[in-house]
């Protein structure tokens, strides 16, 4: 298959139908370079708060139940652009506002025969925690798709070792990020390259891009699109797939052959998911040496 992940920048919108349409050229150019899996960045639908005017984007309360509030018309966008170009989607995460009080930070993924489902980010970081109030969300997913089997890490989720091993059997893991600074973009990417590494699968990370003076929460953004695989037979030896300009927007494209994972997995040089489990035994017996 091919994929493609985004360095997507945001835009200050005047109308629901530039939304669409910037929507539409994006998922058109992707899809016109035969890409069947299309990963757009956590947070990107932050530009949505726009529509209310600059008041409304620039306060942090009030963008997120501005970009909450129009999550539903910008699913249904996405439904058709999925639809229409025969790909899957990984629409660009949002603050979703849930019933019990406290917003979400979840993704959706969308299917070319009209299926949806969304992942929530499951650790939040000292923003999302201390400014944004942003809660922990549902539960990691795995999705059994024609693609083969697909989970998702939000950004700072894929730092973590352990929400990465919940998700071994995946052949492909998605990591759409939202990370202000160079340190930040590099955080996110080495977790990616790690998950590549224990699970002996693909992970794909998206990046937003750009300044956005307009905005308190996505006010600065560092990053690029970035395709990792293990460093191991029938992947590159930096474990580099593909990768893109940093800060530049746009596509960055990979072909994934799912039997080169199954191979390595099976017959690798070294076997990290399948010795994974040989951990417990030898955490349990880390003793104190005074020296």
């Amino acid at each position: 298959m091919k994929v493609a992940t985004a360095a997507y920048n945001l835009d200050w919108l005047e109308s629901w139908a530039q939304y669409e349409d910037k929507l539409d050229r994006w998922v058109a150019q992707a899809a016109g370079q035969g890409a069947e899996l299309l990963v757009f960045p956590e947070y990107g639908a932050m530009e949505l708060s726009t529509l209310d005017g600059s008041e409304v984007a620039g306060d942090l309360e009030r963008s997120i139940h501005a970009v909450s509030d129009r999550m539903e018309q910008a699913q249904a966008v996405h439904q058709r652009l999925a639809q229409e170009y025969k790909t899957y989607i990984l629409g660009a995460s949002a603050p979703v506002v849930k019933r019990s009080g406290r917003p979400v930070n979840r993704t959706a993924l969308y299917a070319p025969d009209g299926g949806r489902d969304h992942q929530d980010k499951q650790i939040m970081t000292r923003f999302e925690r201390e400014d944004w109030d942003i809660a922990p969300g549902g539960p990691l997913k795995l999705f059994d798709t024609a693609l083969g089997k697909i989970g998702v890490l939000i950004c700072y989720d894929s730092e973590f070792p352990l929400l990465g091993r919940a998700l071994s059997e995946a052949d492909l893991i998605l990591v759409p990020s939202c990370t202000e600074a160079l340190a930040g973009y590099w955080r996110v990417r080495i977790g990616a390259m790690s998950r590549a590494l224990e699970n002996q699968c693909v992970t794909v990370m998206a990046s937003l891009v750009g300044n956005n003076d307009w905005s308190e929460a996505v006010d600065r953004n560092t990053g690029t699109g970035g395709i990792f695989g293990p460093p191991d037979k029938g992947f590159p030896p930096t474990g580099v797939l593909a990768e893109g300009t940093l800060n530049q927007p746009g596509w960055t494209y990979a072909d994934i052959d799912l039997s080169a994972i199954a191979e390595v997995r099976a017959d690798g040089h070294v076997l990290n998911r399948t010795h994974w489990e040989e951990q417990p035994a030898r955490v349990d017996c880390v003793t104190l040496s005074r020296l």
